[in-house]
């Protein structure tokens, strides 16, 4: 089953730190907040999504499941 990377706007604080950990598949905008591709994340890639998650100071960087809607898996 494939993934999806989602960031909650309202929490992010633009450090940037997950452009730096998966620049495969995010890109910063001019103030530093994240642009996320909305393609799945491939499995070659899950890794070092969930490894830019994890990393994520204000929790605001999601990798959910194809289907569902928020992080919490509810849908």
């Amino acid at each position: 089953m494939s993934s999806l990377l989602r960031v909650n706007p309202i929490t992010c604080e633009a450090h940037g730190l997950c452009a730096e950990l998966f620049p495969e598949r995010i890109s910063l905008d001019d103030w530093g907040y994240p642009i996320v591709d909305p393609e799945p994340v491939t499995p070659e890639l899950e890794e070092h999504a969930r490894r830019a998650v994890e990393a994520c100071p204000t929790l605001a960087l999601a990798l959910l499941r194809a289907g569902d809607r928020s992080p919490s898996g509810k849908t």
